[in-house]
């Protein structure tokens, strides 16, 4: 594949995978193989992480329309492969977050995409996409279950950056493009109509209103982590992968 025509982005955004899509493959060793590797590939590459996500949830019954999927992060890679994460020197130490989900984005079982990038001053140190344990039942239940998941990993990261003797001097903040979700946060009311959700509640509510962490809204073109729960265009896809930090090597 190091000769292949490069690819723009590491998912077709017009053609979704389904479970049933394309013939079965005879022999899934080569898919099972390569995707394998390529999870280890997104842990310095948040760029494949949705795409890598998805594409091992067909590890059971891989087809050709799935192979030809993982050929494109390929051709993709060809294409970007100079591109990394540049950490600076010069860095502000604190936390933050922007943590978003696709509801219902998955047409086999219709559960919902969360994921989550967490940055320590300008740099992610941290990011996530996953398909989410159980269908929910409106986008805000989907986006307050990523903001639950999303609390935890800061709030870990928190910790462990504590035992470094490294200080953080405000709550870190969580940016939110639902306001739903964000209102449900901050609201010491708890509805009915969220009762399944009570965990997930208390538990964000709870880390609100200690003063450990905040979650702010944001408009959602400015959600980085949008590129981490669907494929998206390659204007937008390109333009949000700058603005997670990956770029091309800058000098020693």
């Amino acid at each position: 594949m190091t000769t292949a025509t490069p690819a723009t982005t590491p998912m077709c955004a017009t053609t979704p995978l389904t479970l049933h899509t394309g013939t079965p493959l005879p022999d899934p060793t080569e898919y099972r193989a390569t995707v394998g590797s390529l999870q280890y590939l997104s842990l310095t590459c948040p760029d494949i992480s949705y795409a890598v996500n998805k594409l091992s949830q067909y590890m059971h019954r891989s087809t050709t329309d799935h192979w030809t999927a993982v050929k494109r992060i390929l051709r993709y890679l060809v294409g970007t492969h100079t591109n990394g994460l540049f950490f600076s020197t010069q860095n502000t130490p604190s936390l933050h977050a922007f943590t978003d989900a696709d509801w219902a984005g998955d047409k086999d079982d219709y559960m919902s995409t969360g994921a989550y990038l967490v940055y320590y001053g300008s740099h992610p140190i941290a990011w996530s996409s996953k398909k989410q344990s159980g269908i929910a039942r409106s986008s805000t239940e989907a986006e307050y279950r990523s903001v639950a998941n999303t609390t935890a990993e800061v709030t870990w990261i928190k910790s462990l950056l504590t035992e470094l003797g490294i200080k953080t001097t405000t709550a870190p903040a969580i940016y939110c493009d639902n306001k739903g979700a964000t209102y449900l946060c901050a609201n010491p009311m708890f509805h009915s109509r969220m009762k399944h959700l009570a965990l997930d509640y208390h538990f964000v509510r709870n880390h609100v209103q200690a003063g450990n962490i905040r979650v702010s809204h944001i408009h959602s073109s400015d959600q980085l982590a949008d590129a981490l729960t669907k494929p998206l265009s390659r204007p937008l896809f390109h333009t949000l992968r700058v603005k997670i930090g990956l770029a091309t090597p800058r000098p020693s």
